[in-house]
Order: structure tokens, then sequence, then C-alpha cells
């Protein structure tokens, strides 16, 4: 533990008595302020995200990557890098460790060397949501939390619904008018109270902060609890054990809160700290839609925090994320790596999922799509080249959104032109 922790009188020493609970504290991401682990936080004083620390010494003296590579394929093999203090709190709904598939006709199309892509689509509720979510809804069942509540642009809350129902915990969701209708319909199969708003995803927000006091739930809300990143810190975890303990030359991520992003960072850092990889990072690449890119704007304009974005629009409903709480912790995150921020079109978006499709029998979602759109824009601008090894993130099923009929009619009681066929 640091000596300005021990100096801190705000924060007493961890509360374990388990062999792989390793938290320390808990730190404010632009402050530093130190806070106790085991109690319920929101934002720090500083009204910033709050940072889950570990005793990263006593880590690398205990684990090794022997240790993870004999537990079963799951979210849940990380636990000495997680914050439950009592394992048997864990929920689990299936967080199986998800495929990384290559892109190879894609990338003969574009004539690089290596495209992969992380398919997150493969987790309970069709989406990486359940990364974030398991750990925040397991962290509330362990801290005593009953009710909770939070904004969604759809899978998110999708995927708080299934675990608060698995954690026996009520759940008040508040979504824009504009999200999709099979994740509003999810929620509600859920059991969670589920609210169409004329707003977008922020003026929800405002909707749950709100309402906690008279109504005594928790918010839950994007980086406004300190465990969703926690959870969203697996896939970089994750990743780098597929790839035989090594980073991708680049990864592409849809960016709105940008909680996976701001994890995936931690967990490098924190895998180097305790030996099981090198300095070696790859660059990251914030994502997001034309329609609304405030994290786009803030880099190119040199900022450390992004400015709301006024009527944003995009098909990629993940990423209609005007204004993040985290935003210095995204542009901190690309800027270290030497990174980038980039927006495609929701032209480019749709022949991006299209082509996928097409090509590789991959479906993606449409913030999956900007990915892809967005790699293709940097490979012709030079920013990235076709040596790299890219990895992008499909973050959802495909098949939870809206898709093209393409289909035709055949009348099987009239003659049948198999020429045409």
């Amino acid at each position: 533990m640091s000596g300005r922790l021990l100096n801190n009188p705000n924060v007493k020493n961890p509360m374990t008595t388990a062999r792989d609970y390793f938290v320390t504290h808990l730190e404010c991401g632009l402050t530093g302020t130190c806070y106790e682990a085991g109690k319920i936080h929101g934002l720090s004083e500083a009204g910033r995200p709050l940072l889950v620390r570990y005793d990263l010494h006593a880590l690398r003296a205990g684990v090794s990557r022997d240790t993870f590579a004999a537990r079963p394929a799951s979210l849940w093999k990380w636990r000495e890098l997680l914050p439950l203090a009592d394992f048997s709190n864990r929920l689990e709904l299936g967080e199986e460790a998800t495929p990384i598939l290559p892109l190879t006709r894609t990338a003969a199309r574009l004539s690089v060397r290596s495209l992969l892509v992380k398919d997150e689509g493969r987790l309970p509720t069709g989406s990486f949501k359940a990364r974030g979510l398991v750990m925040a809804l397991s962290m509330a069942k362990e801290l005593g939390i009953t009710k909770i509540a939070m904004p969604t642009n759809g899978n998110a809350g999708a995927a708080a619904a299934a675990y608060a129902a698995a954690a026996g915990i009520k759940a008040v969701i508040f979504a824009p008018e504009e999200t999709p209708e099979i994740n509003i319909r999810e929620i509600a199969a859920y059991g969670a109270r589920v609210y169409r708003v004329n707003g977008q995803i922020d003026d929800c927000g405002k909707l749950v902060a709100a309402g906690k006091e008279t109504q005594g739930w928790f918010d839950l809300s994007t980086l406004k609890e300190p465990y969703r990143i926690e959870g969203k810190k697996t896939m970089g975890l994750e990743l780098v054990e597929q790839l035989g303990w090594r980073v991708p030359d680049v990864i592409f991520y849809p960016t709105g809160g940008g909680t996976g992003l701001i994890g995936m960072w931690k967990a490098f850092d924190e895998l180097e700290a305790i030996g099981l990889i090198g300095p070696e990072r790859p660059r990251m690449v914030a994502v997001q839609a034309e329609g609304c890119a405030p994290m786009v704007r803030a880099f190119q304009q040199g900022e450390r925090h992004a400015v709301r974005w006024d009527d944003p629009a995009t098909i990629a409903s993940g990423i209609r994320v005007p204004q993040a709480v985290g935003d210095f912790l995204i542009l901190d995150a690309v800027r270290k790596s030497n990174g980038f921020a980039i927006a495609v079109s929701d032209a480019a978006i749709q022949d991006a999922v299209d082509a996928v499709a097409r090509d590789d029998g991959t479906l993606l979602c449409p913030e999956g799509g900007a990915t892809l759109a967005a790699y293709e824009k940097a490979l012709r601008a030079g920013l990235v080249g076709p040596g790299e090894e890219a990895l992008l993130f499909n973050c959802a099923t495909g098949i939870k959104y809206p898709l093209t009929d393409h289909s035709r009619r055949l009348d099987r009681y009239e003659p049948i032109d198999w020429a045409m066929i």
C-alpha cells in the first residue's frame, strides 16, 4: 500500500480474508485522491470516475500465465484482477471467452496482411455490455444494493436488467425514444421497468440522478460507479492471452462512453506490472460516427475534455453518446498509445456491415461496422499500414439490429425461370 494511502484518514486497509483478493483502494482518475475499498461509491469528490487499484507487487509473486491458462475460458478466470472480495457473490450467465476471428477475404480485398475481429456478440444478452454489467451487478450484490437505475442506448440496459434479475436486484432503465425496439422489449422481458424518454442518453442520465434521492436507487450510469471498467478490462486481459501473451499493433474500438477502451488500457498496464507482458502497447483508436463525434473533435483540437455534441444522430446507437464523464481517460489512453480518434459516416458503416457479412460470414453490429469503416479510412489516409496487425471490436451480435430485406419471392404454382436464380 502506498504512503499516500496510509496517510489518508479516509482510507482504511482493504477488507480481505480471501487469498485471491488483492484490491487495496479506489482512486480518482483525475486527481488521484484515494477512497476506501469495500464501500459503496459513485463518482469521486471531483465528479470523476473512480479506478480500482490492486496490490500488483503481491500479484506478481502470486500469479503466472499458467495460473490463468489452467482455468476455464471464462471472464471469471481473472479473479485476482477483479474487485469481488467474496468470490461467491459473482453472477454467472455464461461469460465465456469470445473468439478472435480472421477476416480473411476482407483482408485480401484491402490488400493487408492481417485483419482480426473480436466478436463480443457471443456474450450473454448478445453484447460486450455483459462484461461491465456482470461486474457492476456482482459488486452491487456484494455491497448490499437492492435497486439500481441507469440510462441506456439499448444493449447496456439489457445486460443490466438480466444481471439484476439474476441478483434479485430491482432495475429501472431510461432509454432515448430512438433506442432499437428489440432492446426495449428485451429489457422489459428481464423484469426491469423501462421508460422511453424524449431525449438523448445524457438526458436519461439526468433523470436517473434526479430520482436518486427520492427513489433510493443506486446510479449505475457509465463510469459513475467503479466496477464496469473492471468488467470491461477483461477484453484486454483475454485478447492478450488469446494472442499468445502479446498485443496487436492497433486496436479499433467503437467509442461512446469509452469504458472498454479505458479498461483495456488499464488491463495492459496491470499485466505488465505483474510480469505477464512487456512494455509494448497497441495504438488505441477511438471510433465514432460523424453524427456524434465529441472525442474526435476534442482529439483534433488538442483538448483533454470533450464538449457535448449537439443533435447527435447515427445508426450506430451504441456510440450515440453526446458527452462522456470519462472523456479525459479516453483521450489520455489514445494519446499515450500514439493512437488517434476518427469518425465515419453512416453510409460507410452500413457498407462495412454488408461487406463483412457477404465476404467473411460475420454479421457485425453497426458499431462493429464502424470499426471496419474507420480502419479502411485510416488505411487510405496512411494512419495504419497494410503490414500492421489490426484488431477490430464487434461489440454486439448483428441480429439485434434491423436488417435490410434483400429477399425475393417465388410462386411455387407458377413456372420458375431457373436461369434467373
